[in-house]
């Protein structure tokens, strides 16, 4: 039951992270709406969520060695919960950015310390479809969390009403912590025998190959998803509604993919799969501004989030098979590569988009989703045994 708490926990962590950043589409419109503002000067200004996830995933290569997971959970899910909770009450904007600071800071340490709870309560067999499945949990809160956003946008609710989800859930991570045992507490847990102190040792040029592909990776995501509704709504004219649940069939397809890929895994192999994953997102990236037809995206979204087969994963996990030893710190730079690519992304998408339009930022989205392909075949030819 320990195992099966812990391992929820670190889920939830994901489910939060998405339930954040998912939506910032959705509600970038409604919030300019409120606070009288446009909608470039708002999405721009989530930089101070996601650059709190820099700060929080850069902050954890400090913190997940040196204070116990069990501790950094409580904390910072408790922190989660009272800031997303502010921002139901703050009437001003300028209130909003530090707090959803505060909320991003946070998840950037969460997360790694759930990514090391995995790494450290799963032998190595198991690591890579385990870590798939936390992604899945992150499609699923995309799914639910842009369902709920717009059932609440619809209901002329407040712009905030969807992240209290994100609220209720950290409540719940708290719990599961608070009555939990994690990897590294006490002697003789559940810590799998490869997941060791770092080193120090130096990484090879795949580690760090690896960790520009992810950032590129979360950089073109959020460039599709964060504009493809406004661009659907200035060039389609499709209704805003419609246009929003393009997300959330992305975020659908994603999960079957994620699911299936837990499973597949075993089959085709880790190596074989992070270039098969690589292709195919780059691939069906294209449809998604190739096609004019606005009844078929949302489809094609579907099509898009299965395609990307997990990549996320599939790449942190071949990247710690690069190294002899997998540590928190190595698990812990491979997603602040991550998150280097959602922190930077709304400054550089709303800058193109401010420049060149919208179609020009879901172009840039399929630039980066190739210059993947090229770091993983870099990769794998560095990798191969001499």
């Amino acid at each position: 039951m320990n195992k099966l708490r812990i391992t929820l926990s670190a889920f939830l962590a994901y489910f939060c992270t998405s339930g954040m950043l998912s939506t910032i589409g959705l509600v970038s419109g409604p919030m300019a709406t409120h606070f009288g503002v446009s909608v470039t000067q708002i999405t721009s200004n989530f930089g101070w969520l996601t650059f709190g996830l820099l700060l929080g995933a850069a902050l954890a290569l400090y913190v997940v060695e040196r204070f116990p997971l069990r501790l950094v959970q409580l904390c910072v899910f408790a922190l989660i919960a009272g800031a997303v909770a502010a921002l139901r009450i703050v009437t001003d904007l300028h209130w909003v950015w530090p707090l959803l600071g505060v909320v991003g800071t946070s998840l950037g340490i969460g997360l790694a310390a759930a990514a090391s709870t995995i790494a450290g309560s799963y032998a190595e067999d198991q690591r890579a479809s385990m870590l798939v499945i936390t992604d899945a949990s992150f499609s699923v809160a995309g799914w639910v969390c842009a369902g709920l956003t717009l059932y609440f946008i619809g209901a002329s609710m407040h712009w905030s009403s969807g992240y209290l989800v994100v609220g209720a859930v950290a409540v719940v991570v708290v719990g599961l912590a608070a009555t939990s045992v994690f990897p590294g507490q006490h002697v003789g847990t559940a810590t799998a025998p490869e997941v060791v102190a770092d080193t120090r040792e130096g990484w090879p040029v795949g580690v760090w190959l690896c960790i520009g592909a992810l950032c590129l990776y979360t950089l073109g995501q959020y460039a599709m998803l964060w504009w493809l509704p406004q661009h659907l709504q200035s060039a389609l004219a499709v209704p805003a509604q419609e246009a929003g649940v393009v997300v959330g069939r992305f975020w659908a397809g994603m999960f079957v993919a994620q699911l299936y890929v837990s499973w597949w895994v075993f089959k085709v192999g880790v190596r074989r799969l992070v270039m098969i994953s690589a292709l195919s997102a780059a691939l069906l990236s294209l449809p998604m501004w190739l096609v004019g037809d606005a009844a078929l995206i949302p489809w094609l979204g579907a099509l898009w989030g299965f395609g990307n087969l997990a990549f996320l994963k599939i790449g942190l996990s071949f990247a710690t098979q690069l190294q002899a030893t997998t540590s928190p710190r190595l698990v812990s730079a491979l997603l602040f590569g991550a998150t280097t690519g959602t922190a930077v992304s709304p400054f550089i998408t709303s800058r193109i988009v401010e420049s060149f339009g919208t179609l020009a930022v879901l172009q840039f989205s399929s630039v980066c989703y190739f210059c993947i392909v090229c770091l993983m075949v870099v990769a794998l030819l560095k990798s191969r045994p001499e």
